[in-house]
């Protein structure tokens, strides 16, 4: 549910979870991107349809693209081309390394994303016959490509680094880019070196660092799951994932946003059924929560990109940014129709913030009407949620315990009217 909610680029600022008994109940508040109450019968209508039947989801379709009022990028990706995931540690110029690999092999990228986070890098390239223009079919190239790709990115590996590439042959359907992405991230085991504030700032008044804290309620048998971060767009989807690869079932929720901060509690348990929850596997739950608030971050300058889409692009693309020191930290290309259109965030080979005019360079370079510098407010968007308030005088007011009777009945009332779009 909250995949469909985020792929039609709806933010979510306030939800509330309860499934028990084979009953459930979710509530959900959202509006469009710029805050405007969603009322257009079309959109909704989609969102019924999507939510209660699975084969509705995936590309949205024209229609709504008119009615959101933009231009939402897909995350469902077609199948039908070779897809190609890379996972291990990221250096600079390995996707320029990558994509030049690929054209040299004659193979056109129609699609790529790729996250980095702390030192590790997730990338999901889907590639066709550059020549035939059709899905890579004879396993000898097939082989040959999954041979040379891993020369590349095993070229200047440490001893016992950990690597992976793999390509998965075209098939029917479509896969979702970004929960994949979670997913390949977190059998990386990016998660290692997260960590959070230890608790003892979070009575602090304006700390706006991650929160991550976690209880057992052993009356109920529920993990309870407490976080506190920066609120953001698909902050919610980001989480759900996290909690679903890592096999728990979400049975009460309640999530809000204040401000520029935002609150998540979750009343969970194993999907196996399996009531242990020790010290240790707390602690990694807590690790792979905050890997999954902390990968989508956008690290270094934006920059937006829409050419006529050929063969090479994006190693040409690429390998200016490699040969002016720029490193990529996060990408998002695909093409619609004949053209070429993507997002790339890129820093100095350092880590650091990139010099404006370097990157002035690159795009005289590649082509002023062909990228463009796009530089992020320093201000978060609305996407999630808030359980600790604070009274006029600025302290921190206690959370009242949760009650799912209290908070079923006392929001019933309110929430009434928005159920007149649900039909039996």
């Amino acid at each position: 549910m909250v995949q469909v909610l985020t792929d039609l680029d709806l933010v979510i600022s306030k939800s509330y979870v309860s499934s028990d008994g084979g009953w459930l109940m979710d509530v959900f508040h959202v509006t469009d991107h710029l805050g405007n109450k969603v009322t257009d019968e079309t959109l909704i209508l989609y969102i019924q349809q999507a939510l209660s039947d699975p084969r509705r989801r995936g590309e949205i379709p024209k229609e709504l693209q008119t009615c959101l009022k933009r231009d939402v990028k897909p995350c469902h990706v077609s199948t039908e081309h070779t897809a190609l995931e890379t996972t291990g540690r990221d250096r600079p110029g390995l996707m320029s390394e990558i994509s030049a690999a690929l054209y040299e092999l004659r193979c056109h990228v129609t699609a790529a994303v790729a996250w980095t986070h702390n030192a590790r890098v997730a990338c999901i390239i889907h590639i066709e016959d550059g020549l035939m223009r059709g899905p890579i079919m004879p396993s000898k190239k097939l082989a040959q490509v999954h041979e040379k790709l891993e020369s590349v990115v095993e070229a200047h590996h440490e001893s016992g680094e950990r690597w992976s590439v793999r390509l998965t042959a075209p098939a029917v359907g479509r896969t979702h880019t970004e929960r994949r992405l979670h997913q390949l991230m977190y059998a990386d085991r990016d998660y290692k070196q997260c960590q959070g504030c230890d608790g003892s700032c979070r009575q602090w008044n304006g700390c706006t660092n991650t929160h991550v804290t976690i209880e057992a309620c052993r009356e109920k048998g529920y993990l309870v799951v407490n976080i506190r971060c920066r609120d953001r767009t698909k902050l919610l989807f980001d989480t759900v994932c996290a909690l679903t690869d890592m096999q728990y079932v979400v049975f009460h929720a309640a999530i809000s946003s204040k401000g520029t901060m935002a609150d998540q509690e979750y009343f969970i348990r194993r999907q196996d059924g399996c009531s242990s929850n020790t010290q240790s596997e707390r602690e990694k739950l807590a690790q792979c929560l905050i890997a999954a608030i902390e990968r989508r971050e956008s690290h270094g300058l934006r920059l937006d990109i829409c050419t006529q889409n050929k063969m090479g692009l994006l190693s040409d693309v690429t390998r200016v940014f490699r040969e002016n020191g720029l490193s990529i930290t996060r990408v998002e290309i695909g093409r619609q129709g004949e053209r070429a259109t993507g997002t790339f965030h890129v820093t100095d080979a350092s880590g650091h913030e990139a010099d404006l005019r370097t990157v002035e360079l690159v795009r005289q370079e590649i082509g002023g009407s062909v990228l463009r510098v796009y530089r992020s407010p320093n201000g978060t968007s609305r996407a999630s949620s808030s359980s600790i308030s604070r009274n006029s005088s600025g302290e921190v007011e206690e959370r009242a315990k949760f009650s799912l009777g209290n908070l079923v009945w006392s929001q019933l009332g309110r929430f009434s009217e928005n159920f007149g779009f649900i039909k039996s």
